[in-house]
């Protein structure tokens, strides 16, 4: 019997890399589909992903929670508009525990490999401990923020005072008092600026460029409307479907009206910061969409703050003692907190990942990141990512569960059709990318040169998508048999091009 044979008869192995919200959805519905042969490596000491990495003060989402949440498990008691990270944390802990994952979870499991073995038809994935798991089928639940972004900065590393990513809060480290440098002014220092400006000494923040920061509709919800949440569910269904057309019309980014509110929106809420010199820095200078907006009510409002510092001018270099500018200047601080980011094109490259023919996925992607529907690349069988490459638009959750149903239907189709493993093949993923890079450019916002996150090296959009969520949902759910070669279990023949018909495994 071979292996590909046994496989089949023993159920098949799931390795779900990373407990974060794509890896809890993934478990719970590969559940509900009878796979339950499964093991989720989360590299922490608990569930949440990004949202248990993540706890820097103020730390919050920026799509309303009744849509960020998944839809087989609503929330009726978000306390507010906008759920903080530790409310999103234990509404993920609560749905972990609710579904049973307990059993399936190995904490402290970092994946640092995953080699695809042609001979067993498995995945071989070694853990940061040594430890190898093998699988059958492996799905990388690691999305977009997961290794974090350090700047090239020369003498980093010649800092005597604190340091850490804002990604990484040190809350051990008492900021009352200090001089502290904030390096970046996008999404995290949007929001963790406000709430340390009031304890430092003082506070310098380093800007490259300006963005768009919206204002924040966020009043939390009063007891009365808690309560008819709670006695009638079928309101907070109304209010998701209310949240979901809204954002349904903004994220595609090519209607003018939206677009020239939004910016009027933006300067509205600019015209907090009284000093005229000030304002005009904190004005972006590219297109709304073109990076990634931002909402909050009290960043502008800080700057009014006489222990507040905009700092525009290039940097130049860390030293000893803190900060220097272009310009010679150097501002000596105590704490460097670095809001950089995380080096979102790379993946599942983040990992070593070796597939057919001893190839490498960073060399595969070698001109960026790319995939079929952004959840398979050819060359790696059995090998599915959630939040993907250019999967990056409006609710994550609504998303991944979109990704999470075709994942289940390939595995379903696998089992129906005794089949060792699949592979998308090499020309349906190229025509798909080249559609998906050609709609892209038709994304007028996206081609300013705003020094965004969203472009690999080789300058390809590879985070965005470029169309509504019911619009990736209706490509996901489209049948695409064709799409992949195949190798059926008990025969060892392998099924793709019609060149390839009947040649041996």
């Amino acid at each position: 019997m071979s292996a590909a044979t046994a496989s089949t008869r023993r159920g098949r192995r799931i390795a779900i890399i990373g407990a974060g919200p794509g890896g809890l959805c993934a478990a719970i519905e590969l559940r509900r589909g009878g796979f339950d042969d499964l093991v989720l490596l989360e590299q922490g000491t608990g569930v949440g992903g990004t949202w248990y990495h993540n706890r820097y003060p103020g730390a919050a989402v920026d799509i309303q929670a009744h849509l960020y949440s998944f839809s087989f498990e609503p929330k009726l008691d978000w306390t507010r508009p906008y759920a903080t990270q530790p409310e999103i944390r234990a509404y993920l802990e609560d749905c972990a525990a609710k579904h049973g994952l307990a059993p399936y979870l190995r904490f402290g499991s970092a994946v640092r490999s995953a080699a695809w073995d042609e001979g067993e038809a498995v995945w071989r994935l070694r853990l940061e401990r040594g430890e190898e798991v093998v699988a059958d089928v492996v799905v990388s639940a690691l999305g977009m923020f997961n290794e974090l972004h350090w700047p090239e900065i020369p003498g980093r590393e010649l800092f005597r005072g604190t340091s850490f990513h804002s990604a990484r809060w040190d809350h051990g480290h008492d900021l009352a008092g200090e001089d502290v440098a904030v390096i970046g002014s996008a999404a995290s220092a949007v929001q963790f600026v406000p709430q340390i400006a009031p304890r430092v000494r003082r506070l310098q923040l380093f800007q490259r460029s300006a963005n768009w920061v919206l204002p924040k509709q966020d009043e939390p919800f009063s007891q009365e409307q808690l309560e008819a949440f709670r006695r009638d569910p079928s309101r907070v269904a109304a209010l998701r479907q209310k949240i979901f057309d809204e954002v349904e019309a903004i994220i595609p980014l090519t209607d003018p009206a939206i677009l020239r509110s939004s910016e009027q929106a933006g300067l509205r809420n600019l015209e907090q910061v009284q000093d005229p010199e000030l304002r005009r820095r904190l004005t972006p200078q590219h297109p709304f969409g073109c990076k990634r907006p931002l909402i909050a009510n009290d960043f502008y409002p800080t700057f009014n703050r006489p222990n507040v510092e905009l700092v525009t001018e290039p940097i130049e270099r860390i030293t000893e003692t803190g900060v220097r500018t272009r310009d010679g200047r150097e501002r000596r601080v105590d704490t460097i907190v670095f809001a950089t980011g995380f080096e979102t094109t790379k993946y599942l490259s983040a990992v070593d990942v070796v597939g057919r023919g001893g190839r490498r996925l960073g060399e595969a992607w070698s001109d960026g990141a790319q995939a079929y529907l952004g959840l398979a690349t050819a060359g790696f069988p059995n090998l599915f990512m959630l939040y993907g490459p250019n999967t990056n638009n409006g609710s994550i959750l609504f998303m991944l569960e979109s990704q999470v149903g075709w994942v289940v239907r390939q595995l379903e189709r696998m089992r129906a059709e005794g089949l060792a493993w699949l592979d998308v093949r090499p020309d349906a993923m190229a025509r798909y990318n080249e559609q998906i890079q050609r709609e892209i450019a038709a994304v007028a916002v996206w081609q300013a040169d705003c020094h965004g996150y969203y472009r690999s090296p080789s300058g390809r959009v590879v985070t965005q998508w470029p169309h509504t969520m019911l619009e990736y949902r209706r490509r996901t759910l489209q049948p695409d048999p064709e799409a992949f070669e195949l190798q059926i279990a008990a025969g060892c023949a392998r099924i793709g091009a019609p060149e390839e018909q009947g040649a041996p495994a």
